[in-house]
């Protein structure tokens, strides 16, 4: 019999077989017993397996570490730290860069501890070392935004602007756009665009423009909503016999709230009526400054229609390219953003990408928004076939798995596997109601929304109902502003509150103040599910003490008593204490602690109780529905009730 033990005997001798080079085991001669199988091979010993280290309770990280990175430090699979960040709002890549304090709240999510190097800690300043340590939501800012910041600044080189047309309604945008790519068509290329792909380059001088052909600024605005902050220029354009319009105002203000730089389009100067002078003095008083005044926007006057100034227009944008130095890595990580998506029924899911970092290939593994694929084929704006694309490139992608939204982001990652979890896990985040992930700014969270800031801002949208209360309303909130606190008027205008408006509020984390004004009912309706704040007013002073307080953290909610439903007594009984009305509930719900009053026909009889105890049977429940027997006593006035009064159940609502 075979002694797997190696424990010695008494004798001191071991009995442990020895092994050859096979594996087998011998002893040397014959075996003892009767229950061994002659000749059989005996199993292999089992080598010890190497015990697995535990994860860390502790990993040290700088002031930037990317996703993949942290998990790696953590043992954890990316993942895991993609879906904690998904729970506050961030829908970031495995390339994503982490500042320290946001690595410090992965890292509590997952019971690891973050610390800084020693160098770093021992230079921290006690103000530092004292603050509050209760863990802030990370920063939402767009992952292409901390994917660029994490790129290495000797690899940087030069991009291509992008720029967005904007502006009102037949001031000549599309013509604009057309007259600027045929300039390109005529300059080498024969034929013409081939297919339209939402955006496109331009040659001048030796330099790539890249333009965006968009429908106008609300798409540009609900592109910068979801994150996608594409645009470097806009050109806006104003005809010369019409001036500044509301879309022109309207446009100047999304552009602003982008933080971009604005180049004037005065156009249709070949007209009769055309007057650039007085557009000049009104997009003056809009804010816009011309340089031949001392200001700081160029205009350029212009036909599109028979190409004077085009030319002057695109050396502009060169040059305010070469002042802003816009720059990215061609080797670095490859993101950038989906312009449009469609199902061609021919070719299948297409998407036109803009390349914003790095460099995309043919054959590269995306994830997209909450999907994914392998690219198969690219082509450039023309539809010619490509196998690379740089910063700032617009291109035509097939091989993603579904049709991707406008502004979806994407990154490339190093397999299809990777990229499938990483499109399920959002997919699967997104399935999720999140509350706490809205965007959207109120007064009374103003201050819990930017602590830790040391100068606020508060954003706000204007809307009044004559252009003589609108002039009042932006100097007295205008005066508002402090030292600590700055009030920042994005776009101030005549007129109903419209969906534009709500529009630029969710991408720009504002407050919309309507004065005297209604509010369109698709307005109502996006405000109403993205959690933007309309607060309407019909008194100015009660609208700068609802403002002043919310600067000083002081502002009370409001709130409204909503009746939610009635029961009918049906027979009293006689406690010790009071009484208990048997009831029944004729609609809504009754709850205990719920506020109550009786009504005896047309008579109030008892105002200001609450439902003390609510019982069905011998059972205390916490509601009662429509149709069901319920006993009820009130905190108050239960000595007045007869049978037939009825109880009205009520609840406070917080109006916003």
């Amino acid at each position: 019999m075979t002694v797997k033990s190696k424990t010695p005997t008494k004798g001191g001798a071991s009995h442990a077989p020895a092994r050859n080079d096979k594996g087998r085991s011998h002893s040397g001669g014959s075996r003892q017993g009767g229950n061994a199988v002659k000749d059989r091979p005996m199993p292999p010993r089992e080598e010890p397996r190497p015990a697995v280290a535990p994860p860390p309770k502790e990993v040290i990280v700088d002031n930037a570490i990317t996703v993949r990175d942290l998990a790696a430090l953590m043992q954890r699979s990316p993942i895991d730290l993609i879906k904690i960040l998904m729970q506050y709002g961030i829908m970031a890549p495995i390339t994503h860069t982490l500042d320290h304090d946001t690595a410090v709240i992965l890292g509590e999510e997952l019971g690891v501890k973050v610390s800084w190097p020693a160098k770093v800690a021992e230079t921290s300043t006690e103000a530092e070392a004292t603050a509050d340590a209760t863990p802030q939501p990370p920063k939402q800012r767009t992952f292409i935004q901390a994917t660029m910041a994490g790129q290495r600044a000797d690899r940087m080189v030069e991009r291509p602007p992008v720029v967005a047309v904007l502006g009102h309604v037949d001031h000549g945008k599309t013509t604009l756009l057309d007259r600027i790519r045929h300039t390109n068509v005529a300059a080498g290329e024969a034929g013409g665009i081939t297919q339209r792909t939402g955006a496109y380059q331009v040659t001048v001088k030796g330099k790539k423009i890249t333009f965006l052909d968009t429908p106008g600024h609300e798409a540009f605005t609900a592109m910068r909503a979801r994150g996608a902050q594409v645009t470097d220029i806009v050109v806006l354009v104003v005809a010369a016999d019409d001036g500044v319009m509301p879309q022109t105002k309207e446009a100047i203000s999304h552009a602003r709230a982008a933080n971009v730089p604005i180049i004037v389009a005065i156009n249709k100067i070949d007209k009769p009526n055309a007057n650039p002078q007085r557009v000049m003095e009104e997009l003056a008083k809009e804010g816009l400054q011309p340089e031949a005044w001392g200001g700081d926007t160029i205009m350029v006057e212009l036909s599109a229609l028979t190409n004077l100034g085009i030319d002057d227009l695109l050396d502009n944008i060169l040059v305010l390219a070469e002042v802003e130095q816009y720059k990215a890595d061609p080797k670095g990580d490859c993101v950038g953003t989906v312009i449009e998506g469609e199902l061609d029924k021919f070719r299948g899911v297409t998407a036109t990408l803009l390349v914003q970092n790095g460099t995309l290939h043919r054959g590269d593994t995306l994830v997209v928004g909450k999907t994914w694929g392998r690219i198969k084929a690219m082509f450039d704006y023309e539809g010619k076939p490509i196998k690379e694309a740089g910063p700032s490139t617009p291109t035509m992608v097939l091989g993603l798995q579904e049709v991707p939204m406008a502004g979806d982001v994407f990154e490339r990652v190093e397999n299809d596997r990777q990229a499938r979890q990483i499109a399920e896990a959002r997919r699967l985040a997104a399935a999720v109601p999140q509350p706490e992930a809205r965007r959207a700014v109120t007064l009374e969270d103003f201050l819990k929304r930017f602590e830790g800031d040391e100068t606020k801002t508060l954003n706000l949208i204007v809307r009044a109902d004559m252009q003589g209360t609108l002039e009042p309303i932006i100097k007295s909130l205008n005066d508002l502003s402090n030292a600590d606190v700055e009030i920042k008027i994005l776009q101030a205008s005549i007129g109903d509150i419209s969906e534009s408006d709500v529009m630029l509020a969710e991408a720009s984390d504002a407050v919309i103040i309507g004065f005297s004004v209604g509010v369109d009912k698709a307005a109502a309706v996006r405000a109403d599910q993205s959690g933007v704040e309309i607060r309407k007013y019909d008194i100015i002073y009660k609208m700068l003490e609802d403002i002043e307080d919310a600067m000083k953290g002081m502002l009370e909610p409001v709130y409204k008593e909503v009746v939610v439903g009635h029961a009918t007594v049906l027979q009293l009984f006689k406690l010790r204490k009071g009484f208990v009305a048997g009831c029944m509930v004729n609609d809504g719900v009754v709850k205990r602690g719920g506020l109550a009053r009786v009504l005896r026909g047309n008579e109030v009889i008892v105002t200001g109780a609450r439902v003390e105890t609510l019982r069905r049977f011998t059972e205390d429940v916490a509601e009662v529905r429509q149709g069901y027997e319920c006993g009820i006593n009130l905190s108050q006035g239960d000595e007045l009730l007869k049978e037939g009064d009825v109880i009205e159940m009520s609840e406070r609502v917080r109006v916003r």
